[in-house]
């Protein structure tokens, strides 16, 4: 359990761009049959999903999100010291797609850029790198970016991963300023790696014919090498045993107990998964906002889609003071924060 504490940043702005085009998990009936469908749909917790055209990237939704984000809060572009993109769908396998956000962005050319490819733990591992980077000599201002366009990594003929995933891009604002606290808790387990990845298509195992070969599982679910294969009773196994233990280890560190959590903001992965979450640590499921039934599991945007989508001019969540993120996916990896949100000037969701 690696624990970085941080005493003098703070996240300024969160803003998040969908696409326009909604698919509802009601029209599965292709491939799942009539009656299960509201079953699913309420073990879930997801209704529609955002699916970007074959044409938009990640990096045009975090490109959107980033603009919002800096006109919003009048921001100037020169100030900005790095950029950090976080996604596992890159434009390309290289060249790394930080740089060409900085261009399309305007920024200087002094800015350090870089990706990092991590699922759903991500929000929270680039908070905690931005952070870093804030700290020190010479960064005072880190965008970081973080999208996904999951959609276009699964199978439409898999009943596992097809009522998932959705996509979306964020922008996170992260400054450095005095006496602000915040503590992260970062975790990986690459010993279980394989229930949840795409087992073709990188150099371990290249683009080949048997990775493309279409595939026929126990449960009818068809998918290739190349698109995203999930073992779902053992990543919700995995999420039940880490992530509520790694909340209580945040709050030990911090010597809170959970009476004095704002709010609980998690992966939007499985609302019975979450919902179990919350029960577990005894906390009120009022302090936990979900973004789940609108928009899917939107991987490493989940958590900053989740705040600007429910958290926008809503009085239910102005107490954000202490603020718990949580996310959890492939690797495996899971992480988790005690950060301030009060100060966090939301941006209005948009679309694209």
């Amino acid at each position: 359990m690696a624990i970085i504490k941080f005493n003098n940043v703070e996240i300024k702005a969160i803003s998040a761009c969908v696409p326009k085009k909604i698919e509802y998990n009601s029209d599965l009936g292709y491939l799942i049959p009539a009656e299960e469908i509201d079953k699913t749909i309420n073990s879930i917790g997801i209704a529609e999903k955002r699916i970007a055209d074959l044409d938009v990237c990640s990096s045009d939704l975090c490109f959107r999100a980033a603009e919002i984000l800096i006109n919003d809060n009048n921001i100037d572009r020169n100030t900005i010291d790095a950029l950090i993109f976080i996604s596992q769908t890159p434009d390309y396998r290289q060249p790394a797609t930080a740089m060409s956000l900085q261009h399309r962005l305007g920024l200087p050319k002094t800015t350090l850029s870089f990706d990092v490819n991590l699922a759903c733990s991500g929000y929270i591992y680039g908070l905690s790198i931005a952070s870093t980077f804030a700290s020190s000599q010479g960064v005072n201002n880190v965008l970081l970016l973080v999208g996904e366009t999951m959609s276009k990594t699964i199978s439409r003929k898999d009943k596992v991963t097809t009522p998932l995933f959705g996509d979306a891009g964020t922008a996170t604002f992260v400054s450095k300023v005095d006496n602000t606290n915040s503590l992260f808790s970062l975790n990986s387990d690459g010993g279980e790696a394989d229930i949840l990845r795409i087992p073709y298509g990188g150099y371990r195992n290249p683009s080949c014919e048997e990775g493309l070969k279409m595939v026929v599982d126990s449960e009818g679910n068809m998918k290739t090498g190349e698109e995203l294969n999930m073992n779902g009773m053992d990543v919700f196994n995995f999420g039940l045993r880490e992530v509520p233990r790694d909340i209580t280890r945040i709050l030990k560190e911090t010597e809170l107990s959970i009476q004095n959590i704002d709010l609980i903001i998690f992966h939007q992965a499985n609302k019975f998964m979450t919902d179990f979450f919350a029960k577990k640590l005894r906390i009120s499921l009022e302090k936990t906002p979900y973004s789940l039934a609108k928009f899917g599991n939107t991987s490493s945007a989940s958590i900053p889609l989740t705040i600007v989508s429910e958290m926008f001019n809503n009085e239910q969540y102005k107490n954000r003071e202490k603020v718990i993120v949580s996310g959890f996916g492939a690797g495996l990896s899971w992480a988790s924060a005690l950060v301030n949100l009060s100060n966090t000037k939301i941006s209005k969701l948009i679309e694209y």
